[in-house]
């Protein structure tokens, strides 16, 4: 696994021994900035489920100003950490060990702020995404125009809207696919990324 783009670019991240954690392939993470954008200067991003970390440390490589890492693995907290550490990266993240099976993370779990990027990669088939991305469409911690990422299983059906969330479109990639949402808050913000 290696960051694909960005100031740490081509740094080799740790790996998971076991199977517990399901990183995101370089391919998929490739494609998942090909299509949100390759430059997140001054992003504040959340990455749930992070596993590695590897999708957050890609965005802080591509300029993301904050990443509020969330897992509730012992072992992905201290990956993701260990990763960071690699990558250089300091005094812009934020690594929270919480159980996110248990439903949508509380304010104070993700640092009450107004995110502009989200990710969303937990285990397949479990469920789990229905549940957040309803939590997500109250739009309390997310910024106008935000867009959040939603990996699942290709065989998985979500629907098009939950609440103010709205689908941009999907694509698969082998077993996996992207979801795309926008937070559209009233007015829709942000351009065509192009999406079937």
């Amino acid at each position: 696994m290696r960051i694909t783009g960005g100031l740490a670019r081509g740094r080799i991240l740790m790996s998971p021994k076991g199977v517990n954690i399901r990183p995101t392939s370089d391919k998929v993470r490739e494609a998942i900035f090909n299509i949100i954008g390759q430059d997140l200067s001054g992003m504040r991003v959340l990455d749930l489920f992070a596993g590695t970390g590897s999708l957050g440390i890609e965005s802080l490589s591509r300029g993301a100003a904050n990443v509020v890492f969330v897992d509730g693995s012992a072992q992905s907290i201290s990956l993701i950490k260990r990763n960071l550490a690699l990558c250089g990266f300091r005094d812009c993240w934020t690594v929270i060990r919480r159980d996110l099976k248990r439903g949508f993370p509380g304010r104070e779990s993700v640092q009450v702020k107004r995110y502009d990027l989200v990710f969303l990669d937990p285990p397949y088939g479990k469920g789990l995404l229905p549940v957040l991305l309803d939590g997500f469409s109250s739009g309390y911690i997310l910024s106008p125009g935000a867009r959040v990422v939603a990996e699942l299983s290709k065989g998985e059906i979500l629907p098009d809207s939950f609440g103010n969330l709205e689908m941009l479109g999907s694509r698969i990639y082998g077993d996996t696919m992207l979801n795309i949402y926008e937070h559209t808050c009233r007015y829709k913000v942000g351009k065509d990324i192009g999406l079937n």
